[in-house]
């Protein structure tokens, strides 16, 4: 049985450095203790919050009243399928170790992925993704717990219900789980397609052009740090929980009011008829330059979609102020709805 500790601030355990006391924690180091833990809880009708690295999650001042569960398991394994490899993580590994492992084993098909902080576990949810790659283009299966039918199931990729930035782990919250995560990777020097332009031009390569893996990694990491998206205590920006707004996703109809309001706009033409327009286009155009502050809370130097901490002396009521205030001006200004992507712990938005 897990250890359990009363009163833990959860402040550091977040990217934000935000966020008050747990009413009980816990660690566990495997698949099956998390299981044990948090179907204790459920019969025990305790409330249970799931921590990998904090690095997605906003918590508020005031805490989590109930159980929060660090996932901490470990194991990677890794099984031959013809020119594939099949590589079964464990929830609680690092993603960035995990990503640095397969450059250096050359397995290809998460190299541009490199740099982004949290634990294996998180990136299903979120369908985590950069750079031209979503980890739902190579998760093969996740190993999950259900909480309703107290079942361990794996799931493919198809169940997991994948679009942008969301997954049907993140539309039911609390149901399921994660234990561990196959990624069919390619085995190969080569990076997938380069399928975004910024990094296509970082590495002075046309769109689709593949690239040594090490290279892929290496101008992700250079790119994602000039905008203050690698963990660096040296570098106040990276006092955040990444992009805290996704790119909005419009309609047709939705798409047409907003060329209305402002005609010739950056968007993206998706394939089933809608348009993702950036939200970082939006927010400065609706007057939030980078560095703009509310309190201690202000917008990212270097990024217009990070919210930051950066002199650790904010509170969550303060970033949530300034989300509110972003939010607010660029639906004044633009009709847009802008979405949070991180998980709010106590809080509505």
């Amino acid at each position: 049985m897990a250890d359990r500790i009363e009163g833990v601030r959860l402040a550091p355990y977040t990217t934000l450095k935000l966020g008050g006391p747990a009413r009980a924690f816990t660690e566990v180091r495997s698949a099956e203790a998390l299981v044990h833990v948090i179907g204790e809880a459920d019969r025990n009708e305790e409330p249970a919050l799931l921590l990998g690295g904090g690095s997605n999650l906003v918590v508020s001042d005031e805490g989590f009243d109930g159980l929060v569960v660090r996932v901490a398991s470990r194991g990677v394994t890794a099984a031959e399928a013809g020119d594939m490899v099949l590589v079964t993580v464990q929830a609680g590994e690092d993603w960035d170790w995990l990503v640095e492992r397969a450059v250096a084993e050359q397995w290809s098909g998460i190299e541009c992925l490199s740099g982004i902080p949290g634990l294996v576990g998180s990136t299903p949810i979120q369908n985590v993704g950069a750079y031209g790659q979503d980890v739902s283009q190579t998760i093969a299966r996740v190993r999950v717990f259900d909480r309703t039918t107290r079942d361990i199931l794996d799931l493919d990729a198809e169940r997991c219900g994948f679009s942008y930035r969301y997954s049907m782990f993140k539309a039911q919250p609390t149901r399921h789980v994660v234990l561990s995560v196959t990624y069919a990777l390619e085995r190969s020097p080569l990076s997938g397609p380069i399928a975004y332009k910024e990094l296509a031009l970082t590495l002075g390569v046309e769109l689709g052009d593949r690239v040594p893996l090490a290279d892929a990694r290496k101008a992700v990491l250079a790119l994602r740090r000039s905008k203050g998206m690698v963990l660096d205590t040296r570098d106040p920006d990276t006092f955040s929980a990444g992009s805290f707004f996704t790119n909005p996703v419009l309609t047709e109809k939705q798409a047409i009011e907003l060329e209305v309001r402002a005609p010739g706009h950056p968007r993206w033409d998706m394939s089933d008829g809608t348009v993702k327009v950036p939200a970082a286009w939006l927010i400065e155009r609706a007057g939030f330059a980078k560095g703009y502050s509310r309190g201690a809370a202000r917008i990212s130097t270097k990024h217009t979609l990070a919210l930051t901490n950066p002199g650790l002396s904010a509170t969550t009521h303060e970033l949530l102020a300034l989300a509110r205030e972003v939010r607010d001006g660029v639906r004044s200004r633009f009709g847009v709805t802008l979405v949070n992507e991180p998980v709010l712990v106590g809080l509505a938005f």
